[in-house]
């Protein structure tokens, strides 16, 4: 465990070295503020106009603003996670350390486990922009702040699955725009695989709609934990690391 920590503390730290965390956060920071402000304008015109026309029903902060904003989320993550996970083994290929790291005696799954979890805290990082304009809802609203936390451990597994995904390509090539390329669209194609079988009902389309990644967002986004979904991310961090273990054993025979 303890090789694990300092690998992962070393990559965090590294993506402050280079300009890739400050690009992502402010990247992410940026659309998403201007979501937030794009959410809570519609909002407060469509109070205005309720309160014009006699309706005094409240509206509900969480399925207007929170809701579609953290599925907002979602999909601005599907275009920054490629830049995350690009440089964790293509660029230690690139520069030639891959062979001092493969004859260490760290253990390949030390080194797996680290990487991905320094690539997480800084996913957790460029979450924690958008922390920032929901506490403003709080100011001045009271929103129901568990179905908000259902979300977020919802953009966090599926989050950690596409990181592990991008962990995986990333062994595959040192060039990290091809990495960063192929992980985008593969992360892509799972978010769209639900678009595919939108109007199929037989059980192929099932089984497909099932591998999406949107589809066991839902459940979360509406603050609701179900186990299929959370067995389904899970089962997609496992099974990436462990094709990225025998990918990395390939390296360290051929190092």
């Amino acid at each position: 465990m303890k090789n694990v920590l300092l690998i992962c503390f070393k990559e965090f730290k590294g993506y402050f070295v280079s300009p890739i965390a400050y690009a992502v956060m402010a990247l992410f920071a940026l659309i998403f503020g201007f979501g937030f402000y794009t959410a809570t304008r519609d909002m407060v015109q469509m109070s205005f106009r309720a309160m014009a026309m006699g309706q005094q029903q409240p509206m509900s902060v969480n399925d207007m603003v929170i809701r579609p904003l953290l599925g907002f989320a979602g999909t601005i993550a599907l275009f920054l996670i490629p830049m995350i996970t690009m440089r964790l083994v293509a660029e230690e290929k690139k520069t030639g350390t891959i062979e001092l790291l493969m004859t260490s005696p760290v253990k390949d799954s030390e080194i797996i486990m680290g990487k991905w979890l320094g690539a997480v805290l800084l996913y957790v990082c460029v979450l924690g922009m958008s922390v920032l304009n929901i506490a403003m809802l709080f100011m001045w609203s009271k929103p129901d702040w568990k179905p908000l936390l259902v979300a977020y451990l919802g953009l966090l597994l599926q989050g950690g699955a596409l990181l592990a995904l991008g962990t995986l390509i990333s062994t595959w090539t040192k060039n990290q725009i091809v990495a960063g390329g192929v992980t985008f669209f593969v992360s892509l194609l799972l978010w769209l695989l639900s678009w595919f079988t939108a109007f199929d009902s037989g059980a192929f389309a099932s089984v497909i709609n099932y591998l999406s990644i949107v589809t066991h967002m839902d459940n979360f986004s509406k603050g609701v934990i179900d186990t299929k979904d959370l067995v389904f991310y899970l089962s997609m961090i496992f099974f990436f690391l462990f094709v990225t273990k025998r990918s990395m054993e390939s390296l360290r025979w051929r190092a």
